[in-house]
């Protein structure tokens, strides 16, 4: 038992109590493994020169209380601490550290801000030097699939399911589904994603390679194609997912007054409300529905702070009641699908913090939520083989998923 626990190097843990004469008296001390030699058979093995440790970094942390868990000597630690290359530690990294007996610590490494691998040693002189390297991250797919019995992110942590991922799928079908209104209990989605490792330790989500969601009985699925320098969302038959217009401006809302009449907050009368209000809090982003031009930017009446966008074919998109516009948006500037143009407020009219959000047509107000929304450009005819090629293999993963909810559904 002695042995195993010198060649697992197991440090007894660090405890907090008091700061009394009496609790110092009962805190366990940072305890390093006295270098026990070790029998394996008749013969006498030498003790380990050195151990490994694992710890994460915690929120709250500091570089001695680290190095205290891992069993760095406090000499060491001033050392340590100066070195620039620890500014990359976030609370939730992993670090490992290879330290002698008597606490000398001989390397350290974690994996830093943009994938980069930190690792510090001895360098000839006895010093310790950082340096930095890419790392070399291993990839691989995962294959998940759940039912909505309250919301999609619901759904996705029962699952497994990143948040990340959830966002994504939002993302990919928000141009068919409103995730606001549009979900029901016993809609379901299956999914294919891209999962990134180092040195096999799962670290973060990727793209979403594949999915299939099932909302109020149709069936929408996607699949990711890198055509050329950029890639999209595509559906089987080389249909893009991406929707001229994204159907709401803000990433996250709840629609709290419809298109359609409704009694007037201010003037108490009932009138057509020209568009749709998303509650949220002040200071949200609000992002371009479609690619444009300023046409107006500033203060209308009881708009409050509004924007009015001009895109092709006689269509217009407007966004009221803003706290404050996105540095560069003036008249005449142009903006990008999904580009935030301003903030959430609570201008003009407005009894609350929300958006008032508008779509027009030839200068008549249209329903956003209903309006059929045209698709971007499909792919090329000369691309649909190698997409086809590609989406087979990824569809195939999907429907054994799919067929596993429907059975738990019936």
């Amino acid at each position: 038992m002695v042995a195993a626990l010198a060649l697992s190097g197991v440090v007894a843990a660090l405890a907090t109590i008091g700061d009394s004469p009496e609790a110092e008296r009962l805190l366990p001390k940072t305890v390093r493994p006295e270098p026990l030699a070790i029998a394996f058979g008749d013969a006498l093995l030498p003790a380990p020169a050195s151990y490994v440790y694992v710890e994460r970094f915690q929120r709250g942390d500091t570089i001695a209380a680290l190095a205290a868990r891992l069993a760095i000597a406090e000499s060491e630690v001033r050392a340590l601490a100066r070195l620039a290359a620890l500014r990359h530690l976030r609370p939730g990294t992993s670090v490992s550290a290879e330290v002698t007996p008597e606490g000398v610590l001989l390397s350290l490494a974690f994996l830093g801000a943009r994938d980069r691998l930190v690792r510090i040693e001895r360098g000839a002189d006895g010093a310790l030097v950082a340096r930095e390297t890419v790392a070399a991250l291993a990839r691989w797919e995962e294959a998940k699939s759940a039912e909505i019995r309250s919301s999609l992110f619901a759904a996705a942590d029962a699952a497994g399911v990143p948040d990340s991922v959830a966002l994504q799928l939002a993302d990919i079908f928000g141009g068919d589904i409103d995730f606001h209104r549009d979900l029901r209990k016993g809609d379901r989605f299956s999914v294919v994603y891209e999962v990134f490792a180092f040195e096999g330790r799962a670290l973060r989500p990727g793209r979403v390679l594949a999915a299939e969601f099932v909302n109020q009985g149709r069936t929408h699925r996607a699949v990711w194609f890198q055509g050329g320098e950029s890639g999209g969302y595509y559906a089987p038959d080389g249909t893009n997912l991406r929707k001229a217009f994204l159907r709401s401006p803000l990433e996250f809302s709840r629609v709290s007054s419809g298109f359609g009449l409704r009694r007037h907050p201010f003037l108490q009368t009932w009138r057509a409300h020209q568009g749709v209000d998303y509650a949220a809090p002040l200071g949200t982003r609000v992002r371009a529905t479609g690619d444009g031009i300023v046409e107006f930017a500033g203060r209308s009446g009881g708009y409050g702070n509004v924007v009015v966008l001009r895109h092709g074919g006689g269509q217009q998109t407007l966004y009221a009641h803003l706290s404050g516009f996105a540095r560069g948006i003036r008249s005449g500037a142009r903006v990008a699908q999904g580009e935030t143009i301003g903030f959430v407020g609570q201008t003009g009219w407005a009894t609350g913090p929300h958006l008032h959000y508008e779509f027009r047509v030839g200068g008549v107000a249209r329903d956003p939520l209903r309006i059929a929304l045209p698709a971007a450009q499909p792919l090329p005819a000369h691309a649909l083989a190698a997409f086809r090629e590609q989406a087979a293999p990824l569809l195939a993963r999907l429907a054994p998923l799919a067929a596993t909810q429907i059975a738990q559904f019936e």
